[in-house]
């Protein structure tokens, strides 16, 4: 192959991972499905809703709320939103790092900005 030829080859890799890279940012995870901005409703509820519910809301199959009342049997509300020992800090490690069977999550999952309105919402209540 010819120098010519493999610029061009080498040109086609880079153009053909370019165009993959711009179209896994274009398509949404299943964990981050779209939620329309709620008029009247703090930007962490809002957040808490796009995020977080999935697993941690109220109702059947939500493996969050499930692994928390196993875990706490009463002693701690299940439902995050229901708690009010949270505070931020924790509420950030166990979402950057994961816990138990909870995946964490990278900045370019939930950024620090929705995160951080996340804390504030899920800890409001903190008595501390």
């Amino acid at each position: 192959m010819t120098t010519a030829g493999i610029r061009l080859a080498t040109l086609g890799l880079i153009l053909a991972a370019g165009a993959l890279v711009a179209q896994e940012q274009r398509v949404s995870s299943a964990w981050t499905p779209s939620t329309p901005q709620e008029q009247g409703k703090p930007r962490g509820y809002v957040e808490y809703q796009k995020f977080c519910s999935q697993c941690h809301g109220e109702g059947v199959g939500r493996p969050g709320t499930l692994a928390l009342s196993d875990k706490y049997k009463g002693k701690k509300p299940a439902l995050l939103e229901a708690r009010k020992d949270l505070t931020p800090a924790i509420v950030k490690l166990f979402v950057r790092n994961g816990v138990s069977v909870m995946p964490f999550f990278r900045k370019t999952e939930i950024s620090d900005k929705d995160l951080d309105a996340i804390a504030a919402y899920l800890s409001r209540d903190n008595r501390r």
